[in-house]
């Protein structure tokens, strides 16, 4: 296997241009505001959001002066602490929605149900046609993000084509998955023919930035129940992460391997000890096999280098950033400063609690638990989070996450290349597939429950 890079630490010489950068985006995309489009079946809403990640995006990789990759690591990094503020401000939504959440309990496990099928029922079908050969295991059992990638090592080695489509499919959620979802939701939610709770538990697939961009187009056909989407999303978001690993390894990788070899009318790959899958043979054709993945896998790797960016420094360029978009999009008050401060004293806690527990407890577990129990009707503090906290626009920090985000995807697009054409419908129909069949088995138990 081809060792992980350590990660690289990022002083102030690079967090100062991208601060600068993200904050110039941010702003332009809140400026831009929302864009309607009616499409004849439905009405596409684009956000700020889309704006800010497709502007970084375009920065990234113009070539007059694209952004330095050393840049772009440093905002993947960044992105990832953005997306626990995002946690912090929605669990201030679950604290008055625990009691309902307890009632929709059942139909919050069941569609993790649906998020499995969606992928294997739909997608995997797709990708046989488009004869993407075993690759078509590793892209369609899951669109579980990271974990998906230790799933399929243990099952089929790090030299399968089983680990290549893995690979495939999360570049393409990376690139457009978010851009995707939010119009794809925009899209189904203003049809107005499934309860928003349904669609938000649909839209916890596992991702921040996807659940965000999903949130934000549902939160825009159904503002009235705006806190009890995010709260719902978020916890959604949270199960299938929590659950979604279990579910991938001894069940939906399995399902996905047996359903390919029914459709193409294969055996079953021999597997060595260790994992190694039957494109690891010692054959000619074997080894030519091994080497392409190597390259693919070294290039990958070379890609997704990661860089280290301390609280010290991400913080007050998110706080910055969120200021200036939440004070575009609802007006300057001193509400979203004390919001701000109250989140970042939650995320302060909640990595210090991991640390603790030494990561066995991972921060975002500790951040939505403690803002959940501190905005609950049990809590002294409900009304102070409610109002401080929940005054903070959401809206304005999901336009933080994907800017940041978007400033980290050029260097992965030269991979998308490699990848081939096939993976973009094959990503298509299961992103559709997962959010539509989770939202519909979400329906479906909803009415049973309540």
């Amino acid at each position: 296997m081809t060792a992980t890079p350590s990660p690289t630490a990022v002083g102030p010489r690079t967090a100062i241009p991208l601060g600068v950068l993200a904050l110039a985006i941010a702003i332009v995309a809140q400026l831009i505001g929302q864009f309607k489009i009616n499409v004849g079946i439905g009405t596409l809403v684009i956000f700020p959001m889309v704006w800010g990640l497709l502007i970084a995006l375009v920065a990234t990789v113009q070539k007059f002066k694209p952004v330095p990759v050393a840049v772009q690591r440093a905002a993947a990094a960044l992105s990832g602490i953005a997306v626990l503020l995002l946690v912090a401000r929605l669990s201030v939504d679950i604290g008055p929605s625990i009691p309902q959440l307890f009632k929709a309990g059942p139909a919050l496990l069941l569609q993790e149900a649906g998020h499995m099928l969606g992928t294997i029922v739909l997608a995997l079908p797709v990708a046989v046609l488009l004869r993407m050969g075993r690759a078509t295991v590793g892209a369609t059992f899951s669109l579980d993000r990271e974990p998906a990638f230790a799933m399929v090592s243990a099952r089929f080695g790090s030299n399968s084509d089983e680990y290549r489509g893995v690979l495939a499919m999360y570049v393409f959620g990376t690139i457009f998955g978010a851009v995707y979802i939010s119009l794809l939701t925009s899209l189904i939610a203003n049809w107005k023919i499934f309860d928003p709770l349904a669609l938000a538990m649909g839209a916890g697939v596992g991702s921040g930035s996807m659940m965000a961009a999903s949130v934000a187009s549902i939160i825009g056909a159904y503002p009235a129940s705006a806190s009890s989407i995010t709260g719902m999303a978020a916890v959604s978001n949270l199960i299938t992460g929590l659950i979604g690993t279990y579910v991938g390894m001894y069940v939906a990788l399995p399902l996905a391997d047996r359903v390919y070899r029914l459709l193409t009318r294969t055996p079953k790959p021999a597997l060595s000890p260790v994992g190694v899958g039957a494109g690891s043979s010692a054959s000619p054709e074997g080894t030519a096999h091994d080497a392409e993945n190597a390259a693919f896998r070294a290039e990958a790797a070379e890609a997704h280098q990661t860089a280290n960016v301390s609280l010290w420094i991400s913080l007050p360029i998110l706080t910055v950033v969120g200021l200036a978009t939440a004070f575009i999009a609802k007006g300057f008050s001193w509400t979203p400063v004390g919001g701000y401060a109250i989140m970042l004293a939650m995320m302060l806690v909640g990595f210090a609690l991991a640390r603790l527990t030494r990561n066995k407890v991972p921060a975002v577990i500790w951040i939505m638990t403690i803002g959940a129990l501190l905005s609950s009707p049990w809590s002294p503090l409900a009304k102070t989070m409610a109002t401080v906290v929940g005054g903070v626009d959401f809206l304005s920090i999901a336009t933080i996450v994907l800017t940041v985000a978007g400033l980290s995807l050029g260097k992965d697009v030269h991979l998308l290349r490699r990848i081939g054409w096939r993976i973009i419908p094959v990503g298509l129909v299961a992103v559709t597939a997962t959010f539509l069949l989770s939202s519909l088995v979400a329906e479906f138990a909803l009415g049973l429950w309540h």
